[in-house]
């Protein structure tokens, strides 16, 4: 599973003209479902999400994490983040999880994100989506925990 996160000032997913999601300060986190990721998959790469300290502390460090500075995170499901790049023009999207894999481990992370003390906001899964962001930094890392295999 993959997560490219983006610190940000505020971010907002529209779908279809009406907002189904929007944070001010925290992460926007773009999410990739690979062949193979499971809930334990899933869980990981949302403990590393929360905790990756990616906020600047009173010295101007990268020493806080999301939690820490009581941030929002936002949630956008991009399947295209699993595509294999290596050769040619066009992307392979095999590595990607079927559609309805994708679907129900975005939803098993988003729900598991909600149980945290977290202002937590999505994307829609399959939807074409607009996506606006202010990045903070810029700030972008990309994490990724390997498919159960």
């Amino acid at each position: 599973m993959i997560a490219l996160l983006q610190r940000v000032a505020a971010a907002r997913v529209e779908v279809a003209g009406r907002t189904t999601g929007a944070i001010d300060r925290g992460l926007c986190v773009f999410l990739g479902v690979e062949r193979g990721d499971d809930e334990a998959v899933a869980d990981r790469l949302l403990e590393r999400v929360v905790h990756y300290r990616v906020f600047p502390d009173d010295q101007d460090r990268m020493n806080l994490d999301l939690l820490q500075v009581g941030g929002g995170l936002l949630l956008v499901p991009q399947f295209t983040l699993a595509a294999d790049t290596r050769k040619g023009n066009r992307p392979s999207f095999t590595p990607a999880a079927a559609p309805e894999d994708g679907a129900r481990l975005f939803e098993y992370f988003t729900g598991r994100a909600r149980g945290l003390p977290l202002v937590v906001a999505t994307g829609v899964f399959g939807a074409h989506m607009q996506v606006t962001l202010t990045n903070d930094g810029p700030v972008t890392f990309w994490l990724r925990v390997a498919p159960n295999k």
